[in-house]
């Protein structure tokens, strides 16, 4: 029972890591498509 524990355990804390790894690869990733901001000196329309 303890080793069906620790497999649970081990299995668990994996699973976390690549949820982690891919939540920060995600948050690193350009954003594509348009920007656009209204200011003071108008409006600009950027594209990336």
């Amino acid at each position: 029972m303890k080793r069906n524990g620790l497999y649970l355990i081990i299995v668990v804390l994996a699973v976390a890591a690549g949820v982690l790894g891919y939540k920060v690869y995600q948050d690193q990733q350009e954003p594509s498509g348009i920007n656009i901001q209204v200011g003071k000196d108008g409006i600009s329309v950027e594209t990336k």
